[in-house]
């Protein structure tokens, strides 16, 4: 490892696109748009990500002796946890009034999306990948003891990388989701099927009653146009400023996305007359269809589960993806056919007092989790053995 070189970049616009999307998707692990150059650098020069949103870039790189790009770590020093779906807010309270500065802090995650997804990168073909990615953690823990930053957050991690760092003593925190598992179905009946009987009678129900007088249009490449664009926005500003009072993607972030991955862009339209009145924007990997975004002129009945839930699986049953996540939080999806899934995070803090707090704090969070998770999937909508299909 004395042969390698590790850097901090602000920006990655001075990171080569094809270097970095090789660390960050190489074609041994299945496609994540959110990791790729062209998504999170679109964050930042669209000023979405930014010291002035309180998202510093801080990414660090590690080049080999030939000052090739070998492995990375999306990183930024935070001013707040706002945009991150893992909650500290009570710890920062904490260490806070006990006299200490929780802000800044280190994020490894993809800003404003709860998508589990890689964090230490590393390209194909290097033979020793877990190493590469201990000198990133390894790095990222020294930039934030350099600097007296409280904290190194890595959010949404994967299992693997989850256990491997509990290993080595960062503190692991679980949370859960939402997701629709495509089991081979032929299409939205097939997944009806294998529903409880009154479970079943309630989806046709809700489709029936939010499709009346709706036309449905799934975009995506170059179908889109910008005045889809322009639909939507305005759709995502009415959720954002009602929801979230913040929101942090502006018109220039979707022309970037338009411009550079519009062929991983799926906008779902719910249109009346023409014109439409709802929509969402999800994103596709290979295996994945990432529920990210929605928005609507008017009410309707059941319009939303429709447009973010229904359409998106009949989009991924189309496609032969894998599965939907259809974003953070959401009981309601239970009742719908997505399933529980825990997620991951994992976290280095510098005090002792407060990592000894937040430690005893996450063993009975982690008990609680599983037990909630273990409950939903006893209760998932799914017909049992020997009922009859209706």
């Amino acid at each position: 490892m004395s042969e390698l070189q590790l850097k901090t970049v602000s920006s990655l616009s001075a990171v080569d696109p094809a270097a970095w999307n090789a660390v960050a998707n190489p074609s041994s692990e299945p496609f994540d748009p959110f990791l790729s150059w062209e998504f999170l650098e679109a964050l930042e020069s669209s000023g979405a990500a930014t010291r002035e949103t309180g998202w510093s870039p801080l990414h660090l790189i590690i080049e080999n002796e030939d000052g090739e790009l070998c492995a990375a770590m999306p990183l930024y020093a935070k001013a707040h946890s706002q945009g991150e779906y893992i909650f500290d807010y009570a710890w920062a309270d904490a260490y806070e009034r006990a006299g200490g500065d929780y802000y800044p802090k280190l994020l490894s995650a993809v800003p404003f999306t709860p998508v589990t997804g890689r964090r230490l990168l590393v390209r194909d073909g290097e033979i020793d990948k877990r190493g590469l990615q201990h000198a990133l953690l390894s790095g990222a823990i020294q930039l934030a003891q350099n600097n007296d930053l409280s904290s190194l957050h890595i959010n949404f991690v994967e299992q693997d990388l989850y256990d491997d760092l509990g290993e080595l003593g960062l503190l692991q925190r679980t949370d859960k989701q939402f997701h629709f598992e495509n089991r081979g179905y032929e299409d939205f009946e097939a997944f009806l099927a294998e529903l409880s009987s009154a479970k079943r009678k309630n989806l046709r129900k809700e489709r029936k009653k939010a499709q009346e007088g709706l036309r449905f249009e799934w975009l995506t490449g170059d179908e889109i146009q910008p005045h889809h664009w322009d639909a939507f926005f305005e759709f995502y500003m009415d959720t954002g400023s009602r929801k979230w009072g913040f929101p942090y993607l502006n018109r220039a972030t979707f022309e970037l996305i338009h411009d550079r991955i519009r062929e991983h862009a799926l906008l779902i339209f719910a249109c009346e007359d023409g014109k439409p009145i709802a929509g969402a924007l999800n994103f596709i990997g290979s295996e994945t269809l990432y529920g990210r975004y929605w928005g609507r002129l008017e009410e309707r009945p059941f319009l939303h589960f429709e447009v973010c839930y229904y359409q998106a699986i009949d989009f991924a049953i189309e496609r032969g993806l894998k599965r939907v996540e259809a974003g953070a939080q959401g009981g309601h999806k239970l009742a719908r056919g997505y399933g529980p899934v825990t997620t991951h995070s994992v976290h280095w803090i510098g005090h002792e007092g407060l990592r000894r707090a937040v430690d005893q704090y996450l063993d009975q969070e982690r008990y609680a989790v599983a037990d909630e998770n273990e409950y939903l999937l006893a209760r998932q909508p799914f017909k049992h053995k020997g009922e009859e299909t209706q």
